[in-house]
């Protein structure tokens, strides 16, 4: 079973960098890490992690993991997606 999820702020999507900075924080990436991994800086990447975070509805890396959990990624995320 699936559920879509819901986003905190209506009319607020994730943009296609702050999908892609979520999936990496799923996957125990720091924000230098995912800095180095796309090319830009750690700002520019905490940033992403705190716009992403807003939308989500969601305060830290370990409630987003809570969240998602129980839902498929790409469908949690794909009505987020800008």
């Amino acid at each position: 079973m699936r559920f879509p999820l819901p986003l905190a702020r209506t009319g607020a999507s994730l943009t296609v960098a702050e999908r892609d900075v979520v999936r990496r924080v799923l996957g125990g990436a720091s924000n230098a890490a995912i800095a180095r991994a796309r090319g830009t800086s750690p700002r520019t990447v905490a940033n992403q992690v705190a716009s992403a975070f807003e939308k989500l509805g969601v305060s830290s890396r370990a409630r987003l993991a809570r969240q998602l959990a129980s839902s498929d990624l790409d469908d949690a995320l794909e009505g987020a997606e800008a």
